[in-house]
């Protein structure tokens, strides 16, 4: 203690002091676990007891007897201190171990309002409600910068249409839009071999399909979709030719058929490629970067002195909501 303090400074002091306790004690507790929790305010009371001695000392060195009393007064106005604060830390706590099962778009009261409806005019608004209230708007903040960040992104979906109608006028085409339901490459084609009157039936290497024409629906027999016909028609030629198809297959070959007939299961490449060949057609897949892809049918998938047949497919990469999807692309009349 400085000889030269006065008693108005000392206070001053102690006072400060025991602020920073208090705050370094609240830190403490809230670091504490349930196995820790004893040891801490064990510390907690110890470093309290140290204090008030000390401060008890420096009175009665400045004041003699009469330090006693303030002293007394001081003490007392410690403990209440440490009872309130204490009693604050545990209300905030309960406060927030509660509030963590709040979804963060629940709106959260402000701290004004605390102020004058919870605690009355002139109180310290409560802690716990505030943080949660600067929580709340920092979640807000960040969702609006995202979707700012989305408003700035190019629309992708837009683009691509926008260069593919300027494709359609290049090669005079136009679409006719497939479900988007993952039939989409062999509803197209179906839609493709019936425009150029070619018809679902195989023209090269007739396949078994011509016993699956029909499906029970509802105890009745109807004839298959034409989708259904493709993809038996797909399924039958890879069965019949494997060894072009089942080095780039990454199942068994039975598995990867069973998904072609009777799934909702994408097609791809190696698809178009198998019902080029069996129906003896050139497909033209065009992209949305102005590519067109050429799948030939091969010399084994010339129908005699036939002229080359072409049928067209549109590629949309952003256009749809399933992803990947083909749409048929018909001549303009």
């Amino acid at each position: 203690m400085d000889p030269s303090e006065t008693l108005e400074a000392i206070q001053a002091r102690h006072r400060k002091e025991q602020r920073d306790l208090q705050a370094r004690i609240t830190q403490k507790k809230k670091s504490a676990t349930r196995k820790t929790r004893k040891g801490v305010n064990d510390e907690c009371a110890t470093l309290e007891t140290e204090l008030r001695e000390r401060q008890k000392r420096e009175l009665a060195a400045l004041n003699g007897e009469s330090g006693e009393a303030t002293t007394t007064e001081d003490s007392t106005e410690i403990l209440a201190h440490n009872e309130a604060q204490d009693a604050a830390e545990e209300q905030a706590n309960g406060v927030e171990g509660s509030l963590q099962n709040l979804s963060l778009s629940t709106p959260a009261p402000s701290a004004a309002s605390d102020s004058t409806t919870s605690n009355g005019p002139g109180k310290k608004p409560n802690r716990a409600k505030a943080r949660l209230a600067r929580r709340a708007a920092e979640q807000e903040a960040i969702a609006a910068q995202a979707a700012a960040e989305a408003a700035a992104l190019p629309d992708l979906r837009q683009q691509e249409r926008t260069r593919m109608r300027e494709h359609f006028a290049k090669y005079g085409l136009q679409e006719k839009e497939i479900r988007a339901d993952g039939h989409c490459l062999y509803a197209a084609v179906a839609d493709q071999l019936e425009q150029a009157g070619l018809g679902l039936e195989p023209r090269i290497q007739p396949s078994i399909i011509q016993d699956k024409k029909l499906e029970v629906v509802n105890g009745a027999e109807k004839n298959l979709p034409g989708y259904k016909v493709v993809r038996h028609a797909a399924a039958d030629f890879i069965e019949q030719s494997p060894d072009g198809f089942v080095g780039f297959m990454e199942e068994p070959l039975d598995e990867y058929l069973q998904k072609i007939r009777d799934t909702g299961e994408w097609g791809g490449h190696m698809e178009l490629t198998a019902l080029a060949k069996t129906y003896g057609v050139k497909v033209h897949v065009l992209h949305g970067d102005g590519t067109v892809n050429e799948i030939a049918p091969g010399e084994d998938g010339m129908a005699g002195n036939d002229e080359e047949k072409v049928i067209w497919l549109g590629y949309y990469r952003h256009g749809f909501g399933l992803g990947e999807h083909y749409n048929s692309l018909r001549k303009v009349p």
